[in-house]
């Protein structure tokens, strides 16, 4: 008798179990074969580093549940930056490692980071991103469709020409400069005096190197992963005007289509790809370790570091863009991220 009730017991812990582990099996199989996860710059760049290191990470905390393959150069979207936003939206992107800087035009608040000399250090950046104001913008991103994981970053832009060196506002003068697709740069350099022309990165190499345009602003790693100074790019001048954090995100469909535990699988793997690819981008620039500026100088660059006057003055010649840019992200948001800064000073 004891045996039957045994028996018996055992069917039914089988019939509560098998379900929870088809109903399972039903998950991994309605998986797609492949994610697609747009970046703007694949390897050597600290950016593609960091999302393929995300990829190879999530591969492996799902036990292979979830692959990922990377598309760098916006390709899902026919390299529009500017697109990129929209096609994670609407799930054309699953994921992205995406700039706050092209992610912008869809979301305004973004623009806090380009709002010129507000950052004056890593320090401050890091007050932002890991604080209160990154995680309102995280929020903020939450109710368009994606889901935000981690900050990880493209770094501070630096300026580079190849006509002369830029000490003092007006050195920018009638230089053509190539800059992203954001009105607020446009606003920066037309006040800086310079002829700022929007267009790709993949159309800014070219344009570079036939003279097309005079100089760009970009960090101090993708100066040297695209070899610049091969591009007539001979006076680099460090005055850290804004930085360009990387979002971590997947399309909220997608989320929603993974169990819980992949979730966090997905959202521990961007934390720790993420921190890796800050680590990666800050290496060599700063005055513990300057070998990357080093290696830039002896590639025949002129490299300008600004004193803080040099600098106080592009920042007093820039300061109705601030002004203006500052009622349209917000004033309280920018105040907050204000009052981060001083704080953390």
């Amino acid at each position: 008798m004891k045996s039957l009730k045994a028996l018996l017991a055992g069917i039914a812990l089988a019939a509560l179990t098998v379900p929870a582990m088809v109903a399972g099996a039903a998950n991994a199989a309605d998986y797609k074969a492949e994610y697609r996860l747009s970046t703007v710059l694949g390897k050597p760049f600290p950016w593609g580093i960091g999302g393929d290191r995300w990829a190879e990470l999530v591969k492996e905390k799902t036990a292979g549940r979830i692959n990922i393959k990377m598309y760098p150069g916006t390709s899902l979207v026919n390299g529009d930056q500017t697109k990129e936003f929209t096609a994670l939206r609407q799930g054309t992107i699953d994921l992205a490692v995406g700039s706050t800087i092209n992610w912008s035009p869809q979301v305004k608040e973004l623009n806090l980071f380009s709002l010129p000399f507000l950052m004056p250090d890593h320090k401050a950046l890091d007050a932002l991103t890991q604080g209160e104001v990154g995680k309102k913008l995280f929020d903020l991103l939450a109710t368009k469709d994606v889901v935000p994981l981690a900050w990880g970053e493209n770094g501070f832009r630096e300026i580079s020409n190849s006509k002369h060196a830029i000490k003092a506002p007006g050195d920018l003068k009638g230089l053509k400069i190539r800059v992203v697709g954001s009105p607020l740069y446009l606003d920066t350099f037309t006040a800086l005096g310079a002829n700022p022309t929007q267009m790709s990165w993949a159309d800014a190499q070219p344009a570079l190197s036939t003279g097309a345009v005079d100089g760009q602003e970009n960090p101090l790693t993708i100066f040297v992963a695209a070899k610049l100074a091969t591009l007539g790019q001979k006076h680099l001048t460090l005055w850290g005007y804004v930085a360009d954090p990387l979002i971590f995100v997947v399309n909220k469909e997608v989320w929603s289509s993974w169990s819980k535990e992949d979730q966090e699988a997905v959202r521990a793997a961007a934390v720790q790809a993420a921190a890796e690819e800050v680590a990666i981008s800050r290496k060599g620039i700063t005055a513990a370790d300057d070998s990357l500026l080093k290696d830039i100088a002896a590639q025949g660059v002129e490299v300008v570091r600004l004193t803080p006057e040099q600098q106080k003055a592009f920042q007093t010649a820039t300061q109705p863009v601030f002004d203006k840019w500052t009622k349209q992200i917000g004033p309280d948001l920018v105040k907050a991220a204000q009052t981060a800064i001083a704080a953390g000073k």
